[in-house]
């Protein structure tokens, strides 16, 4: 008589639930892969809208501080002063400037705090002075200003007053081809609106 093998079912349910935990659990990450290739570029975007138009700028216009000019008697035969000579140095007074530039040089009677500014040349009929005509030419790195005047003539020199200066000089050299803003012409003789644009300090 054969013999029959008996297989406890208790057994085989504990066999069964080891060799599933033993199947799910999870090893150690492995490294990572090699980067995939790059997708293409995406299309280009929609241009912006173009900003608004700044003004013209003034970097090619020169000017100068408000500068001390001695000037020189010119005697007559008599001994007397007939006219007064000034000159400023100005470097940048080329050639191209003289032939196709504008200058301009202004006059401040009155102290840096309080400017009575003239463009000149000028006639000055109005002031408690004997200054009838101070007048301009301009030449080569060089400003040459000459006065006349009636009876006792005033020296157009700067001078200083318990320590303020007055009759200070300052000179605008404007290149050919720079323009002031548009559709508001800069008038050059008017110094208000020369020192407005070009942002001078008194």
């Amino acid at each position: 008589m054969r013999k029959k093998s008996f297989i406890n079912p208790y057994s085989v349910a504990i066999a069964l639930t080891i060799l599933l935990y033993a199947c799910s659990k999870e090893g150690d990450q492995g490294p990572a892969g090699p980067a995939g290739p790059a997708g293409p570029a995406g299309a280009t975007g929609a241009a912006g809208a173009a900003g608004t138009k700044g003004d013209p700028g003034t970097a090619n216009v020169i000017y100068s501080d408000w500068l001390d000019v001695k000037f020189a008697a010119i005697k007559d035969d008599n001994g007397d002063t007939a006219a007064w000579t000034g000159e400023i140095p100005a470097p940048k007074l080329t050639n191209a400037i003289l032939n196709s530039g504008v200058v301009k040089v202004f006059l401040n009677v009155n102290s840096a705090t309080t400017p009575q500014v003239f463009a000149l040349p000028i006639t000055d009929l109005l002031r408690a002075t004997t200054i009838l005509n101070l007048n301009v030419y301009f030449s080569l790195n060089k400003i040459n200003m000459y006065g006349t005047g009636v009876g006792i003539f005033d020296d157009p020199s700067t001078y200083t007053d318990q320590g303020v200066k007055y009759f200070q000089y300052r000179y605008v050299l404007i290149p050919g081809g720079t323009t002031a803003r548009t559709g508001n012409t800069i008038d050059w003789n008017d110094y208000n609106q020369v020192k407005a644009y070009l942002g001078l300090k008194d």
